[in-house]
Order: C-alpha cells, then sequence, then structure tokens
C-alpha cells in the first residue's frame, strides 16, 4: 500500500523557517510529478508547489520567492523548504503524489486531481 508521510511542521515566529519532508512508503518509482498542498481552517485547500521528476518547478503567487520544492527520487522522499514565514502561512500542509496515473506537472496545474495524499503536517506562524 502507498503511504505518505509528512514531517517537519511545528510552530515558528515569523520569519523564521521551516524544512517539510515527505517520505513515500510502499512504492517502487518515483512519479512524474509531485506537490506540496496547504489548507487553514475554514478555507480551501490551495496548491503551494509542484515538482516534476526532473526537479522543475512552479509555485503559487502566495509564497513564490519564499519557498524551494525539491525532490530525493532514490529516498523516495519529497520537501518543502519555506523562508520568511508569515502568519498566513499557517496551514496543514500536504504532500501528494499519484501512483495510479503518474502524470505530467501540466496536467495537475490544470485543476488535475493527485490520487494519494499524506496526512498533513501542521505549520503555525506567530507574529
Amino acid at each position: 500500500q502507498v503511504q505518505l508521510v509528512e514531517s517537519g511542521g511545528g510552530s515558528v515566529q515569523a520569519g523564521g523557517s521551516l524544512r517539510l519532508s515527505c517520505a513515500a512508503f510502499g512504492v517502487t518509482y518515483s512519479p512524474n510529478c509531485m506537490g506540496w498542498f496547504r489548507q487553514a481552517p475554514g478555507k480551501e485547500r490551495e496548491g503551494v508547489g509542484l515538482i516534476n521528476i526532473v526537479g522543475e518547478t512552479t509555485y503559487a503567487e502566495s509564497v513564490k520567492g519564499r519557498v524551494i520544492i525539491s525532490r530525493d527520487n532514490a529516498k523516495n522522499t519529497l520537501f518543502l523548504q519555506i523562508d520568511s514565514l508569515k502568519p498566513e502561512d499557517t496551514a496543514m500542509y500536504y504532500c501528494a503524489a499519484d501512483w495510479r496515473n503518474s502524470r505530467s506537472c501540466d496536467y495537475y496545474a490544470r485543476a488535475g486531481r493527485f490520487h494519494n495524499w499524506g496526512q498533513g503536517t501542521q505549520v503555525t506562524v506567530s507574529s
């Protein structure tokens, strides 16, 4: 069974940094595209960014310039580095991939839905 497990969240002060990790278990290959999403209480889930198999990334405007998504395909691990954290970054952060379809990031950028999701790691930023 495919399982994604996020870690690295926590409570930090504004201006600080966090490095989130997402480890995949029960997989035999790295999917074409993986992504990070976040959801604050009472708000819809929004995309943070996407990364394809060779490390090309796209980011939401709200985080562009402050985040770096990377991946280690050999270790089946996805990362999200967030710098200059703001209170509005407070949310549950989820990683996602798709071992059912493994489509290109262009597909998911067009509102395609990932099949596999982690259970999230909480990021809380205080002012």
